[in-house]
């Protein structure tokens, strides 16, 4: 399995790849992504602009096989929502089994409390955790 040393992980099997300007890209790892299964629809359950804090759940990834509750790694404000996954627009949700850390992120958020990534894990404790 994969894990980019350049991302930080939660224990809940989320990415989040933070930019210079406090923005951050988050999506599910490639661990969670293989025990999902095809996944075959994203939803978000809030709209741009809105805010989530830390750990609440901000949407569901749907397989073949199960749901997933996806919950925020850090507080943000939401920017964007990968247009390539929503059914209305691009509708190729299985990018996130193809190319969880890339063409397959979920949302990208302005962070609100930056200090929050110290919670998460680099991808060696990650790794120690899914192993």
């Amino acid at each position: 399995m994969n894990f980019p040393e350049n991302l930080l992980y939660s224990a809940e099997h989320e990415w989040i790849r933070t930019e210079a300007d406090q923005t951050a890209y988050i999506g599910i790892t490639d661990f969670a992504q293989g025990e999902l299964g095809d996944i075959v629809y994203v939803g978000i359950d809030y709209k741009i602009g809105d805010k989530i804090e830390q750990n609440e759940s901000f949407g569901t990834v749907e397989a073949v096989k199960t749901n997933s509750d996806l919950f925020m790694p850090v507080s943000g404000e939401i920017l964007e929502f990968n247009a390539d996954l929503d059914e209305k627009q691009g509708d190729q949700p299985a990018l996130v089994n193809e190319d969880p850390y890339g063409k397959g992120w979920i949302i990208k958020i302005k962070m609100t409390n930056p200090l929050e990534l110290d919670a998460l894990m680099d991808s060696e404790k990650y790794t120690a955790l899914v192993q």
